[in-house]
């Protein structure tokens, strides 16, 4: 494991100092190293364990700590206020209760601000309590990046206890002994459990979320699926129907789908693709036109015969930008994701056709001689820039 430099610990615990200073620490974070870094707590009382990342987004902490991609991590949020929009019930990303806790803690610099908005229905610490999230501000959560950045994504535990009473060698243990997200299927915490249609749009000014009933019919896999994935699926006239993460391909087949979609999740995707690669393998040797999305594409590689590697610090955020080979155009879309295909592992019959402009990293691909392609980053963009909406319609087009 990857230790924290003097440097980084004195401006950890300088900025930690700073903005402490007379205040009780009624949060903490501690990493698996030994490091430990106080702050006020917020949320829900208690302590989970989870792998630290940040995100970049500036609006969209709602969609983001609803995400059933982020299971078993604790976001640290560069922008420094979060909460002035509130929280609402239609903001939502999880698709069922089974995943309506997704983020495991959330960190900011500035205390919760005050909502202020006309959507508004909730103040975001009363929604991380009802949600049992764990909330810390007060951290520099600059450094804490910059860390992140440097030394790669940290197994962790953030605690929140309003007597400020915290056992540190034992949150030290509960960091050190957690297995992390390599070699861990989550989609089995976070998929639907049984079959359902879905009928709701994009949220469009003023009716809200419109209901439609689509021409084409699609089936989505759920391996930990947003909502606005679905919802943008709907506006383009199609007929949602999702199935569980582990539905076999006679019960896909039996929709009579006219496409498939691999949707988002959260873990490692080589061990979510024990079970749902031989599935994906059958449905492109039945020539059905599929859509991967995030885990979805990663998956896609490997039942086309690549490789996933874990990423140091991932993608997470709404202003990235990508590269798409097919238009020659630079998009900024929405990530959030700590694995990536192996470019270098990508068979002959493969176009890469997305690269990120950040890393280089694969960001897409696309059968040669068939309607099959997936991406990384979100196209749904909940939050972010609509840049990729586009694949939605060519997914639709090729239906």
């Amino acid at each position: 494991m990857k230790t924290i430099n003097k440097k980084q610990a004195s401006e950890l615990k300088q900025g930690t100092k700073l903005l402490q200073t007379g205040i009780l620490k009624t949060g903490v974070l501690v990493f698996a190293n030994g490091e430990v870094f106080y702050g006020q707590g917020a949320g829900h009382v208690g302590q989970s364990v989870g792998e630290l990342c940040f995100n970049t987004a500036i609006t969209g902490y709602q969609e983001i700590l609803t995400d059933p991609s982020y299971a078993d991590q604790i976001i640290c949020f560069t922008f420094p206020h979060i909460g002035n929009t509130g929280t609402n019930i239609e903001d939502e990303e999880a698709s069922i209760p089974r995943a309506e806790k997704a983020a495991t803690g959330a960190i900011f610099k500035a205390p919760i601000t005050p909502p202020s908005n006309w959507r508004s229905e909730n103040h975001l610490d009363a929604w991380l309590k009802a949600r049992k999230i764990i909330g810390l501000s007060g951290v520099d959560t600059r450094a804490l990046t910059a860390y992140i950045r440097e030394n790669g994504m940290q197994n962790s535990v953030i605690a929140h206890n309003e007597k400020g009473e915290f056992d540190i060698p034992n949150l030290t243990k509960m960091a050190q002994n957690w297995a992390g997200l390599e070699g861990s299927d989550l989609a089995k915490d976070v998929h639907t459990q049984q079959a359902y249609n879905w009928q709701e749009a994009r949220w469009i000014w003023p009716v809200g979320h419109a209901q439609k009933k689509g021409l084409k019919k699609v089936v989505l896999i759920d391996y930990g699926v947003k909502r606005n994935i679905m919802r943008s699926l709907v506006s383009q006239d199609l007929a949602v129907s999702v199935v569980p993460a582990t539905a076999s391909v006679d019960d896909i087949l039996a929709l009579s789908p006219d496409g498939v979609v691999l949707s988002n999740g959260p873990g490692d995707p080589s061990e979510t693709g024990k079970y749902a690669i031989p599935v994906i393998q059958d449905l492109i040797a039945k020539d059905l036109p599929i859509l991967g999305i995030c885990l979805g594409h990663q998956m896609l590689a490997l039942a086309l015969g690549a490789k996933t590697v874990k990423m140091d610090q991932g993608h997470h955020g709404a202003n990235h930008p990508v590269m798409d080979h097919t238009t020659d155009k630079v998009e900024i879309v929405s990530m959030n994701h700590g694995f990536a295909v192996d470019q270098d592992s990508l068979p002959d019959t493969v176009i890469e056709t997305h690269i990120s402009l950040f890393d280089g990293s694969n960001c897409g691909i696309q059968l040669k001689d068939k309607p099959v392609f997936s991406v990384q980053h979100h196209p749904e963009a909940s939050p972010g820039p609509q840049d990729s909406f586009y694949l939605f319609e060519r997914f639709a087009e090729a239906l």
